[in-house]
């Protein structure tokens, strides 16, 4: 799909949230995949932090970004998978206003060319909450890449043509 070079750029500031246990800031490969792709695009970084896997945690960081005017998207990784641990969906599940559904269908798609079957194992989604838009990625560099090379880089390209999730970013608390 085409990027319009007549258009022009609107960078989008970005928060990233890895969710995870046992990860720190100097041993999260898939938060510092996204930092370099979403800088690399020319957006915005506008913070970086690690939750624990616990839902009200990962809510209450969820409910600080999606209040503050300079975040205008979300994106986690890790916790999106089936064992106990892994509250990531119902996490964005207790703040979104509407889910984007496409976004895993989609997900799971470009990720089972590269893993096989294995991509059934991922909870991936994606919703908007109070303007703010989510997507909730798994924790590996390689479903990270994935969703930001095959998905997020020209939804968040305003130049990205038909259409693009920038171009809804005025309209997503009409009603």
């Amino acid at each position: 799909m085409p990027i319009d070079e007549s258009r022009t750029f609107q960078p989008v500031r970005i928060a990233v949230l890895t969710v995870s246990d046992s990860r720190t800031l100097a041993e999260d490969r898939s938060g510092d995949t996204l930092a370099g792709r979403i800088e690399g695009a020319g957006h915005i970084l506008v913070d970086r932090h690690i939750e624990r896997d616990e839902r009200s945690a990962i809510v209450a960081r969820l409910h600080a970004w999606i209040d503050d005017p300079q975040v205008d998207c979300i994106i986690t990784t890790g916790g999106t998978g089936v064992t106990g641990r892994d509250v990531t969906p119902e996490a964005l599940a207790q703040v979104q206003d509407k889910e984007i559904p496409g976004f895993g269908e989609l997900f799971r798609w470009l990720s089972y060319q590269t893993i096989g079957t294995s991509t059934i194992q991922s909870r991936a989604t994606a919703c908007v909450a109070r303007g703010t838009y989510i997507f909730a990625l798994p924790g590996s560099t390689g479903a990270v890449g994935d969703a930001w090379d095959g998905i997020l880089a020209s939804q968040l390209d305003s130049r990205f043509r038909p259409c693009n999730f920038v171009e809804l970013m005025p309209r997503l608390n009409e009603r």
